[in-house]
């Protein structure tokens, strides 16, 4: 299912594949592999991005949305054990827990 993120980041892609790859990846070897791409030529930096962003809906599809990793090379895993698991509850600092005892 297409999601509005999804659409933002085909139109970002169309605009400038780079920003796409940037949004999916963050600061990773695809990142420079669309840039090279998109410096080569405008339309393999498309297919790149394009690519990037149906593995990306394909991890959604999989795991749901918010639980996966990406690892690399239009590669997910999932985020947590089970997929659609909650995620684990992470420890509290101070007084933010509320379970303190004066």
């Amino acid at each position: 299912m297409v999601r509005g993120s999804d659409v933002l980041l085909i139109v970002v892609a169309i605009l400038f594949p780079p920003a796409a790859a940037a949004f999916i990846t963050g600061c990773s070897c695809d990142l420079l592999i669309n840039i090279l791409l998109t410096i080569l030529g405008y339309l393999p930096g498309h297919l790149h991005a394009f690519w990037l962003i149906y593995k990306k809906m394909q991890a959604e599809e999989r795991y749901g949305r918010g639980g996966y990793i990406y690892v690399g090379n239009g590669e997910y895993q999932p985020a947590y054990a089970q997929p659609g698991a909650v995620p684990p509850a992470q420890p509290n600092y101070g007084a933010t827990g509320g379970g303190y005892v004066h």
